[in-house]
């Protein structure tokens, strides 16, 4: 497997850009260098990320999101650091 997580990524399994394999090995990011839980889908080439706003849900029970400009960078949290 590789370190390095993909350009684009979506928790949502019917976007065409979810990969169910990286979900579970778990990925965070860091968002203009502060740690984001909420992320729901994000594009490093872009510097955007989705974000859930709140609680709110929409007719169809999804999250209402809203989207942030800025320095994305993700990271596989199970990854060994060697000293």
């Amino acid at each position: 497997m590789t370190d390095t997580p993909p350009d684009r990524l979506a928790i949502n399994p019917k976007s065409p850009h979810h990969d169910a394999a990286l979900l579970e090995r778990g990925v965070g990011i860091k968002f203009n260098g502060i740690e984001k839980t909420n992320v729901e889908e994000y594009c490093i080439s872009e510097g955007w990320v989705r974000v859930a706003a709140g609680k709110a849900r929409d007719r169809f029970g999804n999250p209402m999101t809203v989207k942030l400009s800025g320095k994305v960078e993700p990271y596989f949290r199970d990854a060994t650091t060697s000293d």
